[in-house]
């Protein structure tokens, strides 16, 4: 028993010894040095110690601190204030939060920010993801009866492949794909246990059945949809295919397994509904079917000169040193698993017959084919079927490169066990090493810049690869002590090999960096009342960074927004009422302040690198170049009418919206055939307050001396329910985007409150 930990705990020390910088200096994982190198004020902040700006170390990698990190944080603080994290007031305007899978509010794990401050549990859950991946992989390997040694080995392969490393700080993408083995395991044991494989335990059955139930949740949860489908189809293949596998046992047996199997999945689907039912819902009011980007571009699909990657991790350069000259983004195409794993991949594929190889071979052919460019990986996206014609098959490398982990610990089984001559192995080796001979040919021969970053990072793979051969030939070999030091060998180059990898690609940073207060945020979340800002430049507070500090904006950055918003932020940016949605493709940065849609909305501040001459702008604040001006013709964020016009439709609606001499202080636009108020100017006496300012629910007290039109200066949407003292009233979509509510004469309590489930 203590041996069998020892493999762990093996894992474990390689796990920590990738993450020492945080250990022993604490640098954060996080690209946090692209929010001070990249943008203002930060910039500004830091101009008198870096007056060229602060460098960082990936500019590759700014998604994780531009969507997960603030995502995840207005989630977490919702919950921890004891609200449902529904509703996001922060980008554009007001969206959906929960619906937002990448937010992950629900994933298992959140626990530990319940424990510890954000940024540590953070931190925390981006070591967990290799750690947790090694550890059920080797759990799962060695469930296949493979030795100690090699489901280590397939455990490092899939803890540092490249789609992990690439992905790692995203934290979501790593979190989905870690519950795959996971969950294979529990489906072996499910259908082992009942086929009589194992002690016959009731007691084992619901056990396991409950650990795949609560695997398919957490995958789910984790964060990222298109991964999980890759998980899904996997695991459904999978199942599948064991169950088939079992046909010549009793009948009985098989349906039971085939029924705690299902059991499970349906009980994982139920309890994930509070997702995935929003998630659907607002999908279907998004446009993200039309928001998307050319599957026919360069890039969409791995190119075939990319799989050098999987030999040749950098041979088209690294975004992190500055010298990448490869297709589109280096962490869609690279796959590099390392270089000696990719040996014993290949000799599981070309030597080894049996059906756990044969399964995951075919997983990675299947994978390989739809991720890269050919006339069956296009089928999904000329019959645009819904899920995968929207989803980048790049992505695919996940399945790519759990498939050689698994396939590199089988073919490094079988030559533990001498099942592999020292022909076979020289001619696996003739495979990878004619390609390297090939490869080192064009760069000799060629010439130019990129062929030189190309001649430059082919010198350790091969230097690795013939190591790896030597350290084959040595384990091969009589002599005992010879193949001890061959096995430790093969082992540490390939930990120091995807080790070197990793910490290439993957910044560590000061926490001081992470989101700091600057004299521009301190000025603007000091003002006093709701509002929201714009910038005119993206280089100033990009998409989601105000949410950070609680700061209201109209941009947006989301794979998933509002159709509605998409169509009005359209007409803002022609400065017409033609709602034809512009391809914004996820970024939505407003930045026409001139236009009557920012007072609509509410934006009191802007915030610019360059002087500004506008009647309604005043500067009120510097801050290095950044500039902060103020709009004196903002309207209220809660506000009476003393008149509604009643629109034919939108169209007709955003018209009038752009119509100059309607006073939309004044007067409302609401698409119905009657409004039953009074259209009679306010007196002084009429007033709306907002009393509390919750994410999901707004209370505002009113008084008026008739039936008045309040409007609510926050996104409208069908699941925000209205109440007046109580009692559900109607809320109207007003001025093309907003929310609106009629109160009787008097005085009232008015309660905007959001849920999906009504």
């Amino acid at each position: 028993m203590k041996k069998e930990l020892l493999y762990p705990f093996i894992l474990i020390l390689i796990i920590l010894i990738f993450f020492w910088q945080f250990i022993l200096k604490g640098l954060l994982p996080i690209p946090s040095d692209t929010i001070v190198g990249l943008y203002h004020p930060y910039r500004d902040y830091y101009a008198t110690e870096y007056p060229n700006g602060i460098p960082y170390r990936n500019f590759l990698i700014t998604d994780p601190v531009r969507q997960q990190y603030p995502w995840r944080f207005i989630a977490i603080d919702q919950m921890k204030q004891g609200q449902w994290p529904s509703w996001n007031p922060y980008s554009f305007s007001g969206t959906p939060l929960a619906a937002n899978l990448q937010s992950a509010p629900f994933y298992p794990l959140n626990v530990l920010f319940f424990m510890f401050p954000f940024h540590i549990s953070w931190t925390l859950l981006i070591m967990l993801q290799p750690l947790l991946a090694g550890l059920f992989l080797y759990l799962y390997l060695r469930e296949m009866k493979l030795s100690n040694y090699a489901a280590l080995f397939g455990s490092i392969v899939f803890a540092f492949s490249g789609f992990s490393i690439a992905w790692l700080e995203w934290n979501t993408l790593g979190h989905v794909g870690l519950w795959l083995p996971l969950i294979l395991l529990s489906i072996e044991k499910i259908v082992r246990v009942i086929r009589g494989f194992r002690v016959k335990n009731t007691k084992q059955i619901y056990l396991w059945s409950g650990i795949l139930t609560f695997s398919l949740i957490s995958s789910f949860f984790g964060g990222h949809l298109q991964t999980f489908f890759y998980v899904l189809l996997t695991s459904l293949a999978y199942g599948t295919v064991r169950i088939i596998h079992e046909v010549n046992v009793i009948q009985t047996k098989v349906r039971k397994a085939a029924v705690f199997l299902a059991s499970s999945a349906i009980l994982a689907g139920i309890v994930t509904s509070v997702q995935w039912v929003p998630m659907v819902e607002f999908i279907s009011k998004s446009t993200r079917l039309a928001d998307q980007s050319d599957w026919l571009s360069e890039g969409w699909f791995i190119p075939f000169q990319h799989l050098i990657q999987f030999i040749v991790p950098d041979f088209f350069g690294n975004p992190a040193t500055l010298n990448y000259w490869g297709t589109w983004n280096y962490g869609e195409m690279v796959g590099y698993i390392g270089i000696i794993p990719l040996l014993f991949s290949l000799i599981a594929l070309m030597w080894r017959r049996d059906k756990k190889t044969l399964f995951f071979t075919i997983l990675l052919i299947i994978s390989l084919l739809f991720a890269t460019d050919n006339f069956v990986a296009r089928i999904p996206y000329q019959l645009q079927i819904p899920l995968l014609s929207t989803s980048q098959p790049t992505r695919l490398l996940f399945l790519v490169d759990f498939s050689i982990a698994v396939l590199a610990a089988l073919g490094f089984d079988l030559f533990l066990r001498k099942k592999v001559s020292i022909k076979k192995l020289l001619v696996t080796v003739g495979v990878i090493g004619g390609i390297g001979v090939l490869l080192w040919v064009y760069v000799l021969l060629g010439s130019g810049e990129n062929l030189l970053v190309a001649k430059r990072n082919l010198i350790l793979p091969s230097g690795l690869f013939l190591m790896g051969v030597l350290g084959s030939l040595g384990y091969l070999g009589k002599n005992q002590l010879l193949k001890h030091a061959a096995l430790f060998g093969l082992i540490v180059f390939t930990v120091i090999d995807l080790l070197r990898f990793g910490w290439k690609f993957t910044p560590f940073t000061p926490r001081e960096y992470l989101f700091p207060q600057t004299s521009t945020i301190q000025f603007i979340t000091s003002q006093p009342g709701k509002f929201r800002i714009m910038a005119t430049d993206n280089k100033i507070l990009p998409p989601n960074f105000s949410s950070m500090y609680g700061i209201e904006s109209v941009s947006g950055y989301d794979p998933l927004y509002s159709r509605d918003y998409a169509e009005l932020a359209s007409a803002w940016s022609r400065n017409t009422p033609n709602n034809e949605v512009i391809d914004f493709n996820r970024i939505i940065t407003p930045d026409n302040y001139e236009s009557k849609i920012a007072d609509v909305l509410n934006v009191q501040y802007v915030l610019s690198l360059s002087e500004i001459d506008s009647e309604k702008l005043h500067l009120v604040f510097e801050e290095g170049q950044t500039k902060v001006y103020e709009n004196t013709e903002v309207l209220p964020r809660v506000y009476l009418v003393e008149s509604v016009q009643t629109v034919k439709n939108v169209e007709d609606m955003l018209d009038k919206l752009f119509d100059e001499s309607i006073d939309l202080q004044k007067t409302a636009l609401v698409e119905s055939n009657t409004i039953p108020i009074d259209n009679r100017p306010l007196s002084e006496l009429e007033h709306v307050d907002i009393t509390d300012y919750l994410p999901s629910r707004v209370t505002l007290q009113s008084k008026t001396e008739a039936s008045r039109m309040i409007v609510l200066s926050d996104v409208y949407d069908e699941n925000w329910r209205v109440f007046i003292d109580g009692t559900e009233s109607t809320s109207y979509r007003v001025n093309y985007i907003l929310r609106g509510v009629i109160v009787p004469e008097g005085s009232h309590t008015v309660e905007f409150s959001y849920s999906v489930f009504n």
